[in-house]
């Protein structure tokens, strides 16, 4: 089934606004999908498995496997959005976002974690939402799972994760294996820059794969969309229908050009620093938009594993093992997540961190300290505390994001730190250390245990925010969230928006609250369950 492609002189768009006033063709389909991700492109091979036509808008670039770089200067500027350099207007907080076909299913680490049982009843009791308690939904969270090949088996583990485990399990702390949408022998280092033997199954491998086989539809890459076009319908309502998107390319000769998208539904899955922009660009006013966003805020201790000791045979991890190889994130600790109280604590996790963002969050002492720690690169092992945070902010552009850090986050977070410092030692580390502006470490077997506990205390009671410990986030949610009131929501359960009848919304921003665990697998599931919705809204316009 083709896609019809018009002249701009066959535009019958009425009612448009001046960006699409005079676009260099129009493409007519069922659905447009605005967004590749793991909402975007779940939605999209949902619907083109179903028969209809879909055209998926991309604002990032599309790389080929063969095309993938691995390198991370190149890859941060092709696959991230702001080319990795977001920060939120009080410089507190770094930002990671995927921007790419595939979004952050081509860049992120793997982690493939089901909605908790807490959050799940915590949304479908707290926020009224039946959803989140229906086996609909727990069907979701299997089907998406499954398409991914989730499994938590592991043939090698890496050498950050082998070392939370052990810290763990010297302390007693409690600690499992993170399900990865990759096979068992999968290990790599690079998930942060795309897979280049396509065994990690994000949405490129999957969902999208079924777009484009089933002959339903087509991606556009490098399409930035400017507005969701919608009419005022003819009745009492006062609500607009969503007609179609008007978006920005470039030609063969690098003009910047207008295009136009005629559709029956529209979905926006930019994610959630990059929808709200869209929907106020389009005229939309629910003032929740851009609002009740969540970061997953993140702090960081490490610890230096030498690969050689001059008074012991052993060595452990083992002098082969590499900081930056092996699965990103295989194992977890909930020791501080509070699963089994309000679901608001810190999970503690291992991060991929190639040379340039090492450096970047090492603090500057002298050039001969950066020097020194750069050459211990290979064997320093970071791990970090991910906090279910409280606190919230807002997101008006993916260029002005700002966030205030709860205490009770805070808290957590410094928890969640300390509890790192005592894993890292654990496990047998030389010298540990934060990221704090001061650059304080502590050469762990040279210490008293008083010396220790004073270290761990201080380091772990530090103040966040002012610059003072790098904060930083590669979850971003909430900032069009769904809700049963209009009055403080964006979308309805069903991830419609309450303003324009025919616009879903399909990605992390329509999260109720902070999710706690890597998001991928709930977003997925959410963004399945709005297929279907769409599903129905383009069978009753059939039938009518």
């Amino acid at each position: 089934m083709s896609l019809k492609c018009f002249s701009r002189g066959n535009n019958n768009i009425k009612n448009t606004k001046r960006s699409t006033e005079c676009p260099a063709f129009i493409i007519e389909c069922e659905a447009v999908v605005v967004g590749s991700g793991s909402g975007g492109g779940v939605i999209a091979g949902n619907l083109a498995n179903s028969g209809h036509k879909v055209l998926v808008l991309e604002k990032g670039s599309y790389l080929a496997r063969t095309n993938l770089s691995l390198l991370e200067d190149t890859s941060m500027d092709q696959m991230y959005l702001g080319s990795g350099l977001l920060i939120t207007a009080d410089m507190d907080v770094m930002l990671l976002a995927g921007s790419t076909v595939g979004g952050g299913s081509t860049i992120n680490w793997a982690a493939s974690i089901q909605t908790p049982q807490h959050v799940l009843k915590e949304w479908s009791e707290s926020y009224n939402l039946e959803l989140f308690g229906s086996e609909f939904y727990k069907g979701a969270m299997k089907i998406v799972c499954d398409k991914m090949g989730v499994q938590s088996e592991i043939e090698d583990e890496g050498f950050q994760n082998m070392i939370l485990r052990k810290g763990c399990q010297e302390l007693g702390y409690p600690v499992e294996t993170v399900p990865r949408n990759a096979p068992s022998g999968h290990y790599c280092g690079w998930c942060s820059m795309g897979c280049k033997d396509g065994r990690k199954q994000g949405t490129a491998e999957t969902w999208l794969v079924d777009l484009v086989k089933s002959g339903n539809g087509a991606i556009l890459p490098e399409c930035e969309a400017l507005e969701v076009i919608h009419e005022k319908k003819n009745d009492n309502s006062g609500k607009s229908k969503a007609v179609g998107v008007a978006f920005a390319f470039k030609n063969y000769d690098g003009v910047r050009q207008i295009g136009m998208v005629k559709s029956k539904v529209t979905i926006v899955a930019c994610g959630a620093l990059s929808t709200p922009s869209l929907l106020k660009r389009s005229g939309l006013k629910n003032p929740n938009i851009g609002r009740n966003l969540h970061l997953h805020p993140v702090v960081i201790a490490w610890g230096y594993f030498p690969d050689s000791q001059p008074m012991s045979n052993e060595i452990w991890p083992k002098a082969g093992k590499k900081s930056y190889e092996g699965g990103i994130i295989t194992a977890v600790s909930k020791v501080v997540a509070n699963f089994k109280g309000s679901g608001y604590g810190a999970i503690l996790q291992t991060p991929g961190l190639h040379p340039g963002m090492f450096s970047a969050l090492m603090p500057w002492v002298s050039g001969l300290d950066i020097k020194m720690r750069m050459s211990k690169y290979s064997r320093t092992a970071y791990i970090f505390a991910l906090a279910r945070d409280k606190g919230s902010g807002e997101a008006f552009s993916p260029y002005s994001v700002t966030y205030k850090l709860d205490k009770t986050d805070e808290e957590n977070l410094k928890l969640g730190l300390e509890k790192t410092l005592r894993i890292l030692a654990a496990a047998g580390a030389e010298e540990i250390g934060t990221q704090h502006t001061k650059g304080r470490s502590l050469k762990v077997k040279e210490a008293s245990l008083k010396q220790f506990e004073r270290f761990v205390k201080e380091e772990s009671s530090i103040g966040m925010g002012k610059h003072s410990v790098p904060i930083c986030s590669a979850h971003q949610m909430g900032s069009c969230r769904m809700g049963v009131d209009p009055t403080t929501s964006v979308v309805n359960s069903k991830g419609e928006t309450w303003e324009v009848e025919g616009l879903f919304l399909g990605d992390s921003s329509v999260f109720p609250t902070a999710l706690g665990v890597n998001p991928m697998v709930t977003i997925q599931s959410i963004s399945y369950c709005t297929a279907q919705s769409v599903l129905q809204v383009l069978k009753n316009q059939k039938s009518e």
